[in-house]
């Protein structure tokens, strides 16, 4: 499983290279406002830290502007991927963004269906949003199931990136499911080092290590 950054904060995505986990970034409008800086110069300088597919989302939701906007996005960097809301027009943009070969990743999904028109188009990655979905009493993971189910009856090429983290449970189920990305936020990609035994283990390992006689 490819493990993608949830954030916009630059020093969160900087730490987080160090480990050399890190395969791309999701960003959106939302995440961008909460550092108080400009989206321009936020995506930059993401590119600079991470080697991989860099989500940047178009603030329009009519075809044409979405276009526009995102062949503006597109100019950052080689590795700027097109976030795009699904909704009618956002397919009508996508479509347009693949035939120029503009990578686009589809956002707010939360159906299979939706799923299903967006690896039809042929887009790079489709986001359903597990979080939210649970939010409501139904089952996020259930949706990426069938996503990823369809998906290889068809023999799509879209990648699935399981969005809306909200713990490590989520990114378990993920992986057993098969998925091909999680997108995660700084805190749950730092819980997915922790165990309490590790922890056990490691003051025992040091306390006796003490013991040791220096000569």
């Amino acid at each position: 499983m490819k493990i993608f950054l949830d954030t916009a904060h630059v020093e969160e995505i900087r730490e987080a290279v160090t480990y050399g986990l890190v395969d791309g970034v999701t960003t959106n409008p939302s995440l961008v406002a909460k550092t108080g800086r400009k989206y321009v110069d936020v995506l930059k300088e993401i590119c600079a830290l991470v080697d991989g597919p860099i989500s940047a989302e178009v603030i329009s939701v009519e075809s044409g502007k979405m276009v526009e906007e995102a062949k503006k996005l597109a100019e950052i960097h080689p590795n700027i991927t097109i976030k795009i809301i699904m909704t009618e027009e956002g397919i009508k943009a996508a479509s347009e963004l693949v035939k120029l070969n503009i990578p686009v990743n589809m956002t707010l999904v939360f159906s299979p269906l939706q799923a299903l028109l967006c690896g039809k188009i042929g887009v790079d990655f489709v986001s359903p949003f597990v979080g939210r979905l649970d939010d409501i009493s139904n089952t996020g993971l259930n949706l990426v199931e069938d996503i990823m189910n369809i998906y290889g009856n068809y023999g799509f090429d879209t990648e699935v990136i399981v969005a809306s983290v909200r713990h490590p449970i989520h990114v378990l189920e993920a992986a057993q499911i098969g998925a091909h990305i999680s997108t995660l936020p700084h805190k749950v990609f730092k819980q997915m080092f922790q165990h309490p035994l590790t922890d056990i283990g490691v003051k025992k390992f040091l306390e006796d290590a003490a013991k040791i006689p220096k000569s």
